[in-house]
């Protein structure tokens, strides 16, 4: 099993920040094991497909990215592989040229963090999530 890159984090919006964020995007490549360790709850909404996803290590769960074509926003939800205690967990959207758009949501859940959206038809989005310790997501896709 291939083991996830670098996390990408999207801090407050400062020059510092913008330029250690772009900085971690050219270096930041998270891969995703090909079966999902949850499924999708649709959380998203109506409209919303998933187009993306990454596992979280040890099957901890799945961050899934889901694109509604009608309204050109994509929507980011880290989904547990099992409901249970609270655990610190986070779920980030932004357009890859603009990390001053991301979207998180952050804090103790018990089933999924998210969802968040973001519009950005036609333009590539870096998105991850944290469950626990465990973390994953992927920089610069789904750009069409």
């Amino acid at each position: 099993m291939t083991k996830p890159g670098p996390h990408v984090r999207f801090p407050m919006k400062t020059a510092a920040a913008s330029a250690a964020l772009a900085a971690a995007l050219t270096t930041a490549a998270v891969l995703a094991a090909p079966a999902s360790a949850a499924s999708y709850n649709d959380v998203c909404g109506s409209g919303y497909g998933v187009v993306n996803s990454a596992d979280l290590p040890g099957g901890a769960g799945t961050v899934f990215l889901t694109y509604n074509a009608a309204n050109g926003r994509n929507c980011a939800v880290n989904v547990r592989a099992d409901a249970g205690e609270r655990l610190p967990m986070d779920v980030q959207l932004a357009r890859s040229d603009d990390p001053d758009s991301a979207a998180l949501d952050t804090g103790d859940f018990t089933e999924y963090a998210g969802p968040v959206y973001l519009e950005a038809r036609g333009q590539c989005v870096t998105w991850s999530g944290i469950t626990g310790t465990g973390q994953a997501g992927k920089a610069g896709t789904n750009c069409g």
